[in-house]
């Protein structure tokens, strides 16, 4: 359930990776905005916070599609969406492969996280808080945005980064079929855990992030079980 890039559109190349903005970020966007209009005294910040929220996800998949190629995959496309964004990788079929391909994504994030409070602690030092009063919360949300992003990307459920990861692992152990095998089941059992989440919150938003990836984590259960001629 990856959105389609006739329902997108071309926002720019680098490398020779075309990166692609999917229509319905716009909708999930003005109800971001809305949600957190109280959160600035102008809403120029908010457009500021989540313009960087996706700017971080943007090197986020940059990291995938380099280490892709490094490894001598394919990587011409990252469509950006309300839920992050998707770099369509063609990876060599190998553990190692794989395995770097997914986990650059978020070592990306972690090489963040000190240019990030670096940046902060400059425009503490300058004196730039005073001035501009919103500037302080815009740094710390970007600070816990990369931070969130980079938790939420390790967690063992497929096929998120730390789910990519798992199977990657398994596979040295146990080949391909098994490996995504295993990783969905485990990756089932995230999934229940965030879908009780939504219900507990009341979120809509996480109750779709929840749809979405029972959806991608159901077809790699069935392409696992192809592959192990179950069915």
């Amino acid at each position: 359930m990856f959105p389609a890039q006739d329902r997108s559109f071309r926002l720019f190349a680098f490398s020779g990776i075309q990166v692609y903005l999917h229509w319905s970020w716009f909708l999930v966007a003005i109800y971001e905005l809305m949600v957190r209009r109280e959160r600035y005294t102008s809403p120029v910040w908010n457009v500021a916070e989540y313009l960087a929220l996706f700017g971080i996800v943007l090197l986020h998949e940059f990291g995938h599609s380099l280490a892709c190629r490094q490894v001598g995959g394919r990587a011409d496309e990252i469509v950006l969406w309300p839920f992050g964004g998707i770099a369509f990788l063609a990876t060599p079929q190998r553990p190692g492969a794989t395995l770097w391909s997914v986990a650059a994504g978020p070592l990306v994030n972690v090489v963040l996280a000190p240019v990030l409070f670096g940046v902060t602690w400059l425009a503490k030092t300058q004196g730039l808080l005073e001035p501009y009063p919103n500037l302080d919360n815009f740094l710390y949300d970007v600070q816990r945005l990369n931070l969130m992003l980079l938790i939420f990307n390790l967690l063992p459920i497929y096929p998120l980064d730390g789910g990519q990861i798992l199977r990657s692992l398994l596979w040295y152990l146990t080949g391909p079929a098994t490996s995504l095998l295993v990783a969905t089941v485990i990756g089932f059992v995230g999934i229940a855990g965030l879908a009780v989440l939504a219900l507990l919150r009341q979120s809509v938003f996480t109750g779709l992030v929840a749809f979405f990836l029972f959806s991608s984590c159901l077809a790699g259960f069935n392409r696992a079980r192809a592959m192990r001629g179950g069915g």
